[in-house]
Parts: C-alpha cells; structure tokens; sequence
C-alpha cells in the first residue's frame, strides 16, 4: 500500500502579525449533538493559545445557532452552512477572521470544507479518517502542496508521551532491529445494531455513503495502523486481511484483523473490532526486537513497559522533571510524575504543535523540528491507502495473500 509522497520544498505563508495573539480558530460540525467536538474544544484551548471565534457547527441551523450561543459565538459568526462561513471569514479583516478552521463531521464531509478552506487562505485541522475516498486524499494532499499551507490530522493515540518515549527508544536501537509488532484497538459499543435505533453516533459510522468503504478499519483500525508506523518509523507495504460483519445486516465491517509486512522487514499483527462485547476502548501495542521488547496501553497511558530477555519487566513512568526520558517525551508532557496525561491532553499536544507551526510560517520562519510531529496530510493519505486495501484484501478472496485452508 504505497504511493509516492509529494513535497514541495518549505515555503512561509503569507506574514501576519499572529506571533503575539492567540489563533483565532473556526468549526465546523462539533455542535451540542456531536461526538467528538467537546473533546476538540477543551483540546485546542488548553494552552491559552487558541480561541474560538467562529462555527457552522451542525448541518441543522437552529441546533448551530444554539450550540454557538453556548460557546458564547456572537449571532453573527455563527453559520448555516459551513460555505457560508468560509466565504464570510475570508471578508473579515485580517485582525478579526478565523486563522484555521477545525473539520469535526462525517467523513464525507472532510474533502470539500478543507480544500475550500485551504483555497481561502486558512489552515486545517481534520479529524481522522482525512477523507471519504483515497482519491480524495490525493486530491488534498496535492492542494496543501499547492497552497503552502498547514493541515493536521487527529490521529490522537500517537500524541501520548509514552508512544513518544517508545518512538524516540526504537530509533536509538535500544531494542535492537525490530522483529514483530502487535497492535489491537477493541471496543463493544457495536455488539449490537445500536444504529437502527437512530439518534447516535453509530448512525452515520455505519452508512457506507458517510463514512465510506471502510466501518471498524476506518474508524478505529486506522488509528492502530498509525501507531505502529509512527512508533517503528517504518512503513506497511502488504496485507493479509479478514473483514468481517458481524452484526447481522450491518453494511459495513464490525470486526478486521490483517498480517503486515512492513518495508523495514518485520512484520505485525493488527486487530480492531468494535463487536468484542464489555470492551471500552482497549488499545495495546507491543514492538519486540531483538534486544528487548516494549509494551504500551491506553488504559494506563503513563507507562511504557520495556521487557528484557535477561532481566524483569521495567517500568518506565511519565511525567515532568523525570531527565532520563527523550525531550521529545518532555516536550509533550504537562504533568508532574504519577499524575497520567490523558486522552484530552494528547490531542492538546497536536493542536500545541500545529499552532506553533503555523505560527511561525506566518512569521517566515522554519518551524522547529519538535513542532512538526503531529499526523500531518501525508498520514491522511496512507491511512486512506490502509483503509482501502484492507477492503479489498478483506473481501476480495482472488488477493494472492487472502487463503483459507481447510483441513
């Protein structure tokens, strides 16, 4: 699953005085009926360096207008439509428009806003998956490269300091060549068909023209494929996949496992499913190598276990002051020790470091290289490369590598 990446060599953007201001931040979706807004807006305000100013936050204009007047959004910034709002944001003075935008909605609903945002002169952050379709992710990765401009993608779980500490281990060599990754993402909130009863979230997760060809692989399984590559530094070129429905009549998958082979020559194991009943949100992720092993879960996100063959489990805490970990890890760390960073905080670390970015491409300055690890367009392109192999790997049994035998 590959495709060449574009560059373009580092171009700033246009220069504003934003160096001494926080960034003026708009939304679109994120409204008192929704998900995942919430936890978008106590992430990007964390800091003090973000405020929000501007939103189409539903495709329901009453339930836009009443979430914005909760947000305390003046009447006027708050829109009906998400291209009224990029159209009226662009008029604004450069002191009063939003800076970037926030794209909280179904996946179909990615590609048109972001790309109408980036033409419009505005940076962008998108949740995951970054599109409906691989073509539309060509497509925007080809007008980030065109504009110059920011695009983060909320791929939260490689935000933890401790992924990071793993990340920063792995690259030393402390653990020696890599030999076997695991990692398994398992929820139970679709052990049954709770979308048929309407007014949820399952709703559009399992409408295939919403959320695209992929359910539990895109949803939650492309979060566990970015793990591995961003904690191994290497990239998955084939799978083996098995997908599965099966919640009776369910339109898309529930349930997906695949064999990686990565370009570094290792290989892993991948399982994500949404139907493993009592589950909440377990995520684990094991690298071995060839000196040791580590091991990371998001229900106890401050520690990273590393494993030796010679010696017992250490375990390795997270938290401010603590001069052994990488300053990667310390960089995106706010706690002192034995208080747990959480699920909010890291997706604050990519909203810190998209700020910053942005903050100095607008100055005409280099970011620094800290600043630049947050899931950036070209996550967004693999994870739709992910997405749309698993699918047909998955269902199409005339994939060379897709064999059952029986015995």
């Amino acid at each position: 699953i590959s495709a060449e990446p574009k560059t373009v060599d580092y171009q700033p953007t246009k220069i504003t005085k934003m160096e001494n201001r926080k960034l003026r931040m708009g939304m679109i979706g994120g409204g008192s009926d929704a998900f995942i807004g919430a936890i978008h807006r106590r992430a990007a305000l964390m800091e003090n360096e973000i405020e929000l100013v501007c939103g189409c936050f539903s495709i329901n204009p009453e339930i836009s207008l009443s979430s914005g007047r909760s947000y305390y959004i003046p009447d006027n910034r708050i829109y009906s439509t998400w291209q009224e709002m990029i159209a009226a944001e662009a008029q604004l003075p450069e002191g009063e428009r939003m800076d970037f935008v926030t794209i909280v909605t179904p996946n179909r609903f990615h590609f048109e806003p972001a790309v109408a945002a980036l033409e419009a002169g505005f940076d962008v952050v998108v949740d995951k998956p970054m599109t409906f379709s691989l073509e539309e992710a060509l497509a925007l990765r080809d007008k980030v490269n065109e504009t110059g401009r920011t695009l983060a993608l909320t791929h939260v779980y490689s935000a933890y300091p401790a992924i990071k500490e793993a990340r920063a281990r792995i690259a030393r060599g402390e653990i020696g060549k890599v030999r076997r990754v695991f990692v398994e993402y398992s929820q139970g909130w679709l052990s049954k068909r709770v979308e048929l009863k309407g007014g949820n979230n399952a709703v559009w997760r399992n409408d295939p023209k919403q959320a695209g060809k992929g359910g539990c692989v895109a949803d939650i399984g492309t979060h566990a494929w970015h793990l591995t590559e961003y904690v191994t530094g290497a990239k998955v070129v084939e799978v083996c996949a098995d997908l599965l429905r099966v919640a009776d009549g369910r339109p898309v998958d529930d349930d997906a496992c695949a064999f990686l082979h990565y370009d570094a020559g290792f290989t892993g194991l991948l399982q994500s499913t949404q139907v493993a009943t009592g589950e909440e949100n377990n995520i684990r992720l094991r690298v071995y190598g060839e000196k040791c092993g580590l091991e990371w879960r998001q229900q106890n996100p401050n520690t990273l276990y590393v494993k030796g063959a010679e010696r017992s489990t250490e375990e390795v805490h997270i938290g401010n002051g603590y001069n052994f970990l990488d300053d990667t890890s310390k960089w995106n760390t706010r706690t002192p020790g034995g208080h747990p960073e959480g699920f909010i905080e890291a997706f604050a670390n990519i909203y810190r470091n998209f700020t910053l970015v942005v903050k100095a491409k607008a100055a005409g300055k280099q970011p620094d290289e800290k600043w630049l690890d947050f899931p950036n367009v070209e996550d967004g392109v693999r994870g739709m490369q992910f997405v749309e192999t698993m699918v047909r790997a998955g269902y199409d049994s005339s994939q060379k590598w897709h064999k059952w035998v029986e015995k």
